[in-house]
């Protein structure tokens, strides 16, 4: 298996790096999003632009609300696989009716199935590439979805990273290779030790 991650901010090149390095591999790509905009044409919009960006060949399975076993199933171990993005697909799976206006949520759960959505990712043996959001260094938002939302995606990407072979931070356009870098908790550990 070889995982890739790249995360970073809106608008900060990961999708554009993630496409580059799917092309890289020479495999036939699968790109896996969630694809949902109803009754949002801005979303529409950024939706439909991503598409027109990608390839023609290369085949979308367009999974919201979609378990990830389903998904993974479609991909074969030959064929690279693009998840652009890991927070829209988790979106689709906690709140597939409301969106993140729910009011009332439950932190635990939707960590619980951000860790699952990782994991499944995680196992695949195929060529993997994960876009992902950095969402917290913006706002701690002010509803309780959001907060429980960006806990979930973060503590989701610290696991993701962990497992992958190679981590990107886009930013501006530039990428920062994470793969080089100590993780916290080896940091911490080797600041005890002296």
């Amino acid at each position: 298996m070889a995982l890739t991650v790249i995360t970073g901010g809106v608008r900060s090149g990961k999708s554009a790096a993630a496409a580059a390095f799917a092309e890289a591999t020479r495999r036939p790509v699968v790109v896996v999003v969630a694809g949902v905009a109803e009754g949002d044409p801005e979303m529409a919009a950024r939706i439909e632009a991503h598409r027109r960006a990608r390839p023609a060949e290369w085949r979308v399975v367009e999974a919201a609300q979609m378990t990830p076993e389903h998904w993974l199933s479609s991909v074969s171990d030959k064929e690279c696989l693009l998840v652009d993005c890991f927070g829209t697909l988790l979106a689709s799976l906690v709140w597939p009716q409301h969106g993140l206006d729910v009011v009332d949520v439950d932190a635990r759960e939707v960590t619980e199935s951000a860790l699952a959505l990782a994991d499944a990712i995680i196992a695949r043996r195929g060529e993997t590439i994960v876009v992902t959001n950095e969402v917290g260094w913006g706002v701690v938002p002010a509803y309780p979805s959001g907060r429980a939302f960006a806990d979930a995606i973060g503590t989701a990407n610290r696991r993701l990273v962990d497992a992958a072979d190679r981590a990107f931070l886009a930013v501006c356009g530039r990428l920062v290779d994470l793969s080089r870098l100590p993780a916290v908790a080896r940091m911490n550990s080797t600041r005890e030790e002296e």
